[in-house]
């Protein structure tokens, strides 16, 4: 945990990357694109926790279909600004078996987390898999994983806001900001 002088200089010294606005309207935009590719699936929807729940919170309102919901957490971060090993910390409590199976995440940063629950949701028979990241990173490489919706792309840089957080802090900004190089 950030002590509260240390967080609030990361915000004060970072930069502008999206305004609360540009993502609101982002939001708006999957989910009309999200909604005209699955209104006839009924699919089952899983958020990531903890990064996606900003998002997601936003996003199932303006879906104008029926599914159903639940959660998955995978991590590879643990507060810290670069991914180790991923830990299954809870797996979804609906069945994918036969199901059509949507998952949210706040950012797709190198694709190791997303492609591991891909295969896993596929491994255990989902009829198929689509993904919607609010941002996906530019790192300059490929990833093992593209997502079917995205949102917005982002810079190389260490980002926070909107459920993407730094040390742990600031998920609970409504704009998405860049760490000072």
């Amino acid at each position: 945990m950030l002590a509260i002088e240390e967080a609030k200089r990361i915000l004060d010294t970072a930069e502008l990357i999206y305004s609360a606005d540009v993502v609101a309207d982002t939001v708006s935009r999957m989910a009309a694109d999200i909604t005209a590719a699955l209104a006839d699936r009924y699919p089952l929807v899983l958020s990531v926790m903890g990064g996606a729940v900003v998002f997601t919170g936003q996003l199932l309102p303006l879906l104008r279909f029926p599914l159903d919901f639940d959660y998955i957490h995978a991590s590879r971060y643990h507060n810290n600004t670069s991914g180790g090993q991923i830990e299954w910390k809870v797996m979804p409590r609906e069945n994918v078996q036969g199901r059509v199976v949507l998952v949210l995440d706040d950012i797709l940063d190198e694709g190791v987390t997303l492609a591991a629950i891909r295969e896993r949701i596929m491994g255990n028979g989902a009829i198929a898999f689509y993904s919607a990241v609010l941002a996906d990173k530019d790192i300059g490489r490929s990833k093992p994983i593209s997502a079917d919706f995205v949102g917005v792309t982002l810079p190389n840089r260490y980002v926070f806001g909107f459920g993407m957080d730094v040390h742990g802090a600031w998920r609970n900004l409504p704009a998405i900001y860049a760490m000072k190089d």
